[in-house]
């Protein structure tokens, strides 16, 4: 039954729930200048005619800073009519999105600590749900998109890799619980992916479709094992996986299959929270279905939410057909939108009224509260969490001002990385020590070692720090920056000018590049942010003992 707060569905025409039903993306940056994804990310005019003029039900925010997103919030909360369900990928907490909030390891760095200590973990995962429930909140996002329960037990992962919590089943289900704990204690809905299961496949979802090959036995026992955990949790979503798995479904890939999405996830595994589709404009889905067809098909298998479909006019006109043609229950929009009134009334308390006047008329949006952000012991979590998870072997000795070493710094691609800004560790730290900055990516920025005997190649290769930033990403595989980084790596060794490596990010590219660590002081963290550099690099290249002071973390 709708909650009292909102509209009933007599007040709406179908069009209108067939809305509430589609999220859109826009930039968290507040002027249209700076969008940096114009395909994909509504600009101010656009985004104001889905909100007012369609009744959209939610918009998923990315980038810009933790202070204009609390103000987007407010004015898009403002705008619309029924409360939005405001969304973002925050997996690795709201900083890892919006500059400024509190931007934590990524989530396998807790499966390292339960390697160590299990107990210590847990406590951690809880805290992390709680930390990014709370600034998510600070700044009017009401939607976590986290956890990530795909097991990634596949090394080659591509698009999972480092944001699952492990490659075991009882690991990652217990750390899914323990997060959804923590973020439970805030008027926040959870959002478990990527149902029934990405951790196994070797293809991004965001270029095509992968297949998983496995039978029913295999999937109840390694896939679906974390999801069942979150759904004992009281997790508010699951979000859908682009992906075909025959043994479900031979003709439809998950996020359409009704034999996934209803037949398994809603009555074998009893869910009834929000089923939420992976976004609609990924190469997946929309190479194959586009986005009319797709958000049909979407909803005829279960469906309650369409992210990002790539024409949200469209997809609403499309669903709206399809309910018209006899393809869609009118039933089924009413089921979704049911379930979408729960989660509201849960998520935007303080965007509803207490009953007097119209039920659906919302009050204005609370002010934003950026003394919740970053907080000095939220930080702190952070740093614990990266200390707690990294590894270093030996030290590196300084070089000197007469005869200064490389600090090879190697990046996929140096303009787009946000995580080596001018004051970054990876670059400030290694200075103080005489290691002189070479940045080199796969950009073509300095991309490989010249040889001996090439007519501009320099007199010789310096003693070197090489600081390696890799790990899986969608769109853009990591093989190249690992051969690029071989290359360097090989050449440094066989002049035995190779002084220390750091690798950032990747626990896969740490055993790839495994041969080139033995007997060489070396370092890894799961982090790549700056709070990261700063933790690893003065324990693998300590400050001379008279200039040295307690370099614990403080804020």
């Amino acid at each position: 039954m709708a909650s009292s707060r909102l509209p009933t569905l007599d007040r709406l025409s179908l069009a209108e729930q067939v809305a509430q039903m589609v999220v859109v993306r826009t930039s968290g940056h507040l002027f249209d200048h700076e969008i940096r994804y114009p395909a994909w990310e509504a600009d101010c005019a656009t985004l104001s005619r889905y909100v007012e003029a369609l009744g959209v039900g939610g918009v998923i925010l990315l980038g810009g800073s933790a202070a204009e997103v609390g103000l987007k919030t407010q004015a898009l909360q403002s705008q619309a009519r029924i409360p939005l369900l405001i969304a973002a990928d925050v997996e690795e907490g709201v900083g890892q999105r919006f500059s400024g909030a509190t931007w934590f390891p990524p989530p396998m760095a807790l499966s390292a600590v339960a390697d160590r200590d299990p107990a210590a973990a847990l406590a951690y995962a809880e805290a992390f749900g709680a930390a990014t429930a709370a600034e998510a909140l600070a700044i009017g996002l009401n939607w976590v998109l986290a956890p990530v329960v795909d097991v990634n037990n596949n090394p080659d992962n591509p698009v999972i890799n480092v944001r699952a919590f492990g490659d075991g089943r009882e690991r990652v289900s217990a750390l899914t619980q323990a997060f959804i704990r923590g973020v439970q204690s805030q008027p926040v809905l959870t959002a478990a992916k990527h149902f029934p299961g990405h951790g196994d496949t070797a293809t991004d979802s965001h270029l095509a479709l992968p297949v998983l090959p496995h039978g029913l036995d295999r999937l109840h026992e390694l896939e679906l094992a974390p999801f069942r955990a979150a759904v004992a949790a009281g997790v508010d979503s699951i979000m859908t996986a682009h992906l075909k798995i025959p043994a479900l479904d031979a003709r439809l890939p998950a996020t359409l299959s009704s034999a996934t999405l209803t037949g398994l996830l809603r009555q074998e595994m009893g869910f009834d929270g929000l089923i939420v589709t992976d976004a609609l404009i990924m190469g997946a889905i929309a190479n194959a279905y586009g986005p009319y067809e797709a958000a049909v098909l979407a909803v005829e298998a279960g469906a309650d939410v369409l992210l990002m479909p790539g024409d949200p006019e469209g997809a609403i006109a499309a669903v709206v057909e399809a309910v018209h043609l006899g393809r869609i229950d009118p039933a089924r929009i009413a089921a979704s939108v049911e379930r979408l009134w729960r989660a509201k009334q849960k998520a935007a308390p303080a965007l509803l009224p207490d009953g007097a006047g119209h039920a659906w008329e919302h009050l204005p949006p609370p002010p934003v509260n950026l003394t919740a952000v970053a907080q000095p012991a939220t930080r702190r979590l952070a740093a614990n969490i990266l200390t707690a998870s990294m590894t270093v072997q030996g030290q590196i000795a300084p070089s000197t001002a007469a005869a200064p070493g490389h600090n090879l710094v190697i990046v996929d691609d140096a303009i787009d990385c946000r995580f080596l800004e001018r004051t970054a560790a990876a670059l400030t730290w290694p200075q103080r020590h005489h290691y002189q900055l070479k940045l080199i990516d796969t950009q073509g920025c300095e991309q490989r070692p010249q040889s001996e005997g090439e007519a501009s190649a320099e007199p010789s290769l310096r003693p070197s720090l090489v600081q390696i930033f890799v790990r899986g990403n969608p769109f853009r595989a990591s093989a190249k920056l690992l051969q690029l980084a071989a290359s360097w790596l090989e050449a440094l060794q066989s002049a035995q000018l190779l002084r220390g490596i750091v690798i950032y990010g990747s626990p896969y590219a740490l055993e790839q590049l495994s041969p080139y660590l033995d007997r060489v002081p070396h370092g890894f963290t799961y982090g790549q942010m700056p709070l990261a550099q700063s933790l690893i690099l003065p324990a693998l290249l300590p400050e001379p003992l008279a200039m040295s002071v307690g370099r614990e973390f403080t804020d």
